[in-house]
């Protein structure tokens, strides 16, 4: 019988504030077996870039990485908050290792072609090392995966923390029942987005599909249900959409085959 491995992404905003960091620190501590965490800093990566006279451009909810603000978001992404989380579950007695995609060659991209936007150092991810990943799960350590990767070339990226989520999880899917939990500022999916407590229990491909046709699925959720439905494809056991607050019991939208 395969060990199980839980997938956790949470988002910047959860992470960079300290109430819901030592939240999140002492919830993620708590889950049970093998797990992993992915995490974001995008609102820290802006306020340096303010800082440091660095304007930020954002289309679509993506940011544009230029040489300038690739270096801002490495330093945060891969020192600042990955650190911080690092340091919280050690002293949370989770043996917890800080790694960008970069490190031990563990997830690798190539940078998203030009079309009609210009994206920059932006990566798209191109495998994932689970070998790697596993070795050190089997040893007992939690990898905790800043939103950053390499092209193999010297080049760091910046990625997506929900596209590594899913990546991860679904290659990891080869060598544990996997478990990926998507959390952020919402209780799960909503039918109403004007009602925090109408969330929807669980979901399916073809229910998916009626509620985006009905417009109760918009915007930024469709992409990550999409991939949601990618890593179930894949051979990902369950994908959970919930609040931060919630990684441990397990509520929220369950997506399921």
């Amino acid at each position: 019988m395969r060990e199980r491995l839980t997938v956790v992404k949470v988002g910047g905003k959860i992470v960079e504030e300290e109430s819901s960091l030592l939240q999140l620190l002492n919830d993620f501590a708590a889950i049970e077996g093998c797990k992993v965490l992915v995490h974001g800093g995008g609102r820290s990566a802006t306020k340096l870039a303010e800082q440091l006279g660095i304007e930020s451009r954002m289309v679509n909810g993506r940011r544009i990485t230029d040489a300038e603000t690739l270096r801002v978001v490495t330093m945060v992404y891969g020192g600042l908050v990955n650190k911080n989380i690092v340091a919280g579950l050690q002293a949370r007695g989770v043996n917890a290792l800080g790694l960008t995609g970069a490190d031990m060659d563990v997830i690798r991209s190539v940078k998203r072609p030009v079309t009609t936007i210009d994206y920059g150092f932006v990566g798209d991810v191109k495998q994932v090392n689970a070998g790697l990943l596993g070795d050190l799960i089997g040893k007992g350590v939690v990898p905790v995966m800043a939103p950053l990767t390499h092209d193999g070339e010297g080049h760091m990226l910046n990625t997506n923390a929900d596209t590594i989520a899913g990546e991860t999880a679904k290659a990891l899917a080869a060598l544990f029942d996997v478990t990926l939990v998507y959390c952020f500022e919402k209780k799960g999916v909503l039918r109403d987005e004007n009602d925090d407590d109408s969330v929807i229990p669980s979901l399916t491909l073809p229910e998916f599909h009626q509620l985006q046709a009905e417009g109760v699925i918009q915007g930024g959720m469709i992409p990550k249900l999409e991939n949601a439905f990618e890593a179930l494809d894949a051979g990902v056991c369950e994908v959970v959409i919930t609040s931060a607050s919630a990684i441990h019991g397990r509520e929220g939208t369950h997506i399921r085959k």
